[in-house]
């Protein structure tokens, strides 16, 4: 079962055939929103809104826990994180589709991980590879058959939000060697890890980052709204081919 975690500008999915509601409680509280279950395609689909459909819960206080624990139990087999994002490298533009390789965590005093010592044991995941090479492929390989533009690998670089980035905070990413910075991608790929479910991510660029380009005089939210309801179009497009894709993969 595919599960898909919708960002700014994805808060719902009536793409999704024989739709229901799936209301549920985790050890951690209670997911960001109730979830949907339906078939997209000829894949079974999970679908929830990282920021409530009302866009109600800030990046700082999603509690990740329970959604990657809630769609797990509820039988996604892999995820896929749909985010809005700024771009730092030049060929991460707005309106661009970006599936990056690689991450880097800015963020603070979030709940990372489900092994916070209260078993008594402490456990180390390797997350050398923070997204799944074969979930990505198949993201960029859906795309292209669509004729999609979309940049292949690059690093995300994730702050803590709500407030976007100053301009010495992005040449600093950018010197680390961050192509986009968003709010929401840790600590939810490295609990994806902890539970072994394959995770990767589909990044929308919604506006260059603070100081750069388009953005030098300051970044314009209307901007990035316009930018993220041109864009869920080609998103929308992308799932739709990979659902047929993962129908097919199954299929071989």
């Amino acid at each position: 079962m595919l599960a898909i975690i919708g960002g700014s500008g994805l808060y719902q999915l009536d793409e999704l055939r024989d739709a229901v509601p799936v209301a549920m409680e985790t050890p951690w509280g209670a997911p960001s929103d109730t979830m949907t279950r339906g078939v997209w395609g000829d894949t079974q689909v999970l679908f929830i809104a990282r920021h409530a459909r009302a866009h109600s819960v800030p990046p700082h206080r999603i509690n990740y826990r329970a959604n990657l624990w809630a769609l797990r139990q509820a039988g996604a087999s892999q995820i896929v994180a749909v985010a809005a994002v700024g771009g730092i490298a030049a060929d991460c533009s707005p309106g661009m589709l970006v599936v990056p390789d690689q991450l880097i965590d800015y963020t603070s005093g979030r709940e990372a991980t489900f092994f916070d010592g209260s078993e008594g044991k402490v456990v180390h995941v390797d997350f050398t590879e923070p997204y799944d090479a074969a979930l990505r492929s198949a993201l960029s390989d859906s795309a292209s058959g669509l004729g999609l533009p979309l940049v292949r690998g690059g690093v995300y670089g994730c702050t803590n939000g709500p407030r976007l980035e100053t301009a010495a905070e992005i040449r600093r990413m950018a010197r680390d060697g961050c192509t986009i910075v968003g709010m929401t991608g840790m600590p939810e790929a490295v609990l994806a890890r902890e539970l072994e479910v394959p995770y990767a991510c589909l990044a929308v660029v919604a506006n260059a980052a603070a100081g750069l380009t388009s953005s030098a005089g300051g970044v314009s939210i209307d901007a990035i709204m316009a930018t993220l309801t041109r864009s869920v179009a080609d998103v929308r497009r992308l799932l739709a081919a990979l659902c047929s894709g993962e129908a097919s993969r199954r299929q071989a």
